[in-house]
């Protein structure tokens, strides 16, 4: 009987799900700037993937070629060469496998981290609850960047370093974004149904409340992958980040500077590519948020 009573739920549950899925790709893709958005990160994220198949990436990105150095755009280098003769748009196609390689690991681990904190905030309540948001009220008192500085300088710089750092940086804002969405559903019918005919706590978390508070979730993903991604910028750019000669996009932004006034485009290329990318997310952001609004439709 509790599992016929559980199997009914779920399916009630399913069913509801894919309709409210369709409604939200129907409205996600009546946003013109959202799909613009969503076309050029899987440009960029295909790019990423395929680079390998496209380029070599020690005979072409990493070594010098000095007699072509700091051409500029042509047909044979459609941006340029850099101080060393590389070719500065193979380095942006390897740069974007760095960049948005560290913004979704960095992100994905904050979303596992804040997500499970959040959640037995949200559940729980009481002193678990006002423990694990004092706690996170002390990380959001440092600005995201400083704390991320502070980790980067006493760790060192490296990518494994620089991803532990935007990782700790983001926990605390995805543990009360999910505590907040918990808090809205853990009293809804249907949990209060699964309580009732003694499903565990756990798979009550799992497999009823999360999956209901994905609206939120998928939106602040989005945005904090380009807030991440600037940020790996930011710190490449002062030298705390990926070192030479791997192609980061804040890396290349900050060799290029030197030559700002002769060769501008080394700098302007980069600055332009981390722009574009982090205007997509943010468009994608706010096209998943307005899709995801029941009261938008």
């Amino acid at each position: 009987m509790k599992k016929q009573s559980e199997m009914n739920g779920t399916n009630f549950l399913n069913a509801q799900k894919n309709s409210q899925f369709k409604d939200m790709v129907r409205r996600l893709f009546k946003n013109k700037a959202a799909v613009a958005g969503l076309f050029f990160l899987i440009f960029l994220i295909l790019m990423a993937i395929f680079a390998d198949a496209l380029f070599d990436y020690n005979t072409q990105c990493i070594n010098q070629n000095i007699p072509e150095r700091l051409q500029w755009p042509s047909a044979q280098h459609l941006f340029g060469t850099d101080e060393y003769g590389r070719d500065l748009l193979i380095r942006i196609v390897f740069g974007s496998r760095i960049s948005l390689s560290i913004g979704f690991i960095a992100v994905l681990f904050g979303l596992i981290v804040g997500g499970v904190l959040g959640a037995v905030a949200g559940f729980f309540g009481g002193k678990i609850d006002n423990i694990i948001m004092r706690l996170c009220d002390v990380f959001l008192a440092v600005p995201m960047m400083l704390m991320a500085i502070v980790i980067v300088a006493a760790l060192g710089a490296s990518i494994v370093n620089l991803v532990i750092a935007l990782s700790i940086s983001s926990v605390p804002t995805f543990a009360r974004i999910v505590r907040s969405a918990v808090l809205t559903v853990r009293d809804m019918d249907y949990v209060e149904a699964a309580r009732a005919i003694g499903v565990k706590t756990p798979r009550i978390l799992a497999r009823y409340i999360l999956p209901n508070c994905m609206g939120p979730i998928i939106v602040q993903t989005t945005l904090r992958v380009a807030a991440t991604i600037s940020n790996t910028a930011a710190l490449s750019f002062l030298g705390l980040g990926v070192k030479a000669p791997q192609p980061e996009w804040g890396a290349l932004l900050s060799s290029g500077r030197e030559f700002i006034r002769d060769s501008g485009y080394l700098a302007c290329i980069p600055g332009i590519c981390i722009m574009l990318t982090i205007l997509a997310l943010n468009l994608l952001g706010d096209g998943l948020r307005d899709a995801l609004d029941p009261r938008l439709k």
